[in-house]
């Protein structure tokens, strides 16, 4: 799925993510994808991203979130 990031904080890790219709994902930095693990993970605001979708217990969020760079 692709979407943008409608915001994130770098310091508590979590932001998230909205599609064209307006949904909004919960995404955890944890859940972004990296070249190398090592990798500094975060998202930057109106960044375009595709990423797949998890149901938990707590709502649907976004995992293996991708930056289109």
């Amino acid at each position: 799925m692709k979407g943008k990031v409608k915001w994130f904080d770098d310091v508590k890790g979590f932001g998230f993510i909205m599609i064209e219709d307006g949904t909004e994902f919960f995404v955890h930095w944890k859940s972004i994808v990296t070249v190398s693990d090592n990798d500094r993970k975060f998202l930057v605001q109106d960044e375009n991203v595709e990423f797949d979708m998890l149901e938990t217990d707590k709502g649907t969020q976004a995992i293996n979130v991708v930056r289109q760079v």
